[in-house]
């Protein structure tokens, strides 16, 4: 079941919950089927690669997924956690905006 997702790609989040509570970063991918986000510098994780020729191989530190609801958008104007809604412009586009300070996040 795919759900609608108020955070895209690109925009950035700050953790409000778990282990990396506080961090910033910027969401790199969307995982909708599972309701999750891959955060960058968020949730780091160390994976085993095997050698390839044109890889070295060895131990990799790499992002892992963190859930939708343990993040929030982050404020354009104060950098901090903000919740997101909907408005239509004048011109009748339907745009993201911070409910924190009113700014639209999507031009």
């Amino acid at each position: 079941m795919s759900i609608k997702f108020k955070i895209k790609k690109g925009d950035k989040v700050v953790v409000i919950s778990g282990r990396d509570k506080g961090r910033r970063g910027e969401v790199l991918r969307v995982l909708k089927d599972e309701g999750r986000l891959v955060v960058q510098g968020v949730h780091m994780m160390k994976r085993h690669s095997k050698q390839k020729p044109r890889d070295p191989g060895g131990i990799v530190e790499k992002e892992g997924s963190i859930h939708i609801s343990n993040v929030a958008l982050a404020d354009p104007k104060s950098d901090k956690p903000s919740r997101v809604g909907f408005k239509f412009l004048e011109d009748g586009t339907k745009v993201r905006f911070a409910k924190r300070s009113g700014e639209v996040l999507d031009r």
